[in-house]
């Protein structure tokens, strides 16, 4: 299935949840926000949230310093 990710649409096999495609991604999920199809979703959430077909999904990144 075709997702859009921060912008940039990528192909991602398979039906996936958030979760999972944060996994695949090897991205923090305690580290991020997630946005799909412009509704923040909850961390508690993100494994039973099912991705779909041209979904939009912004992957926000909190950066810390000091």
């Amino acid at each position: 299935m075709n997702i859009r990710i921060n912008g940039e649409l990528q192909l991602i096999e398979g039906p996936k949840t958030l979760d999972e495609l944060l996994s695949h991604l090897r991205v923090k999920k305690e580290a991020v926000v997630c946005e799909l199809n412009r509704a923040v979703i909850s961390k508690v959430n993100y494994s039973e949230t099912m991705l779909n077909d041209n979904d939009s999904l912004e992957i926000v990144h909190f950066v810390g310093g000091g």
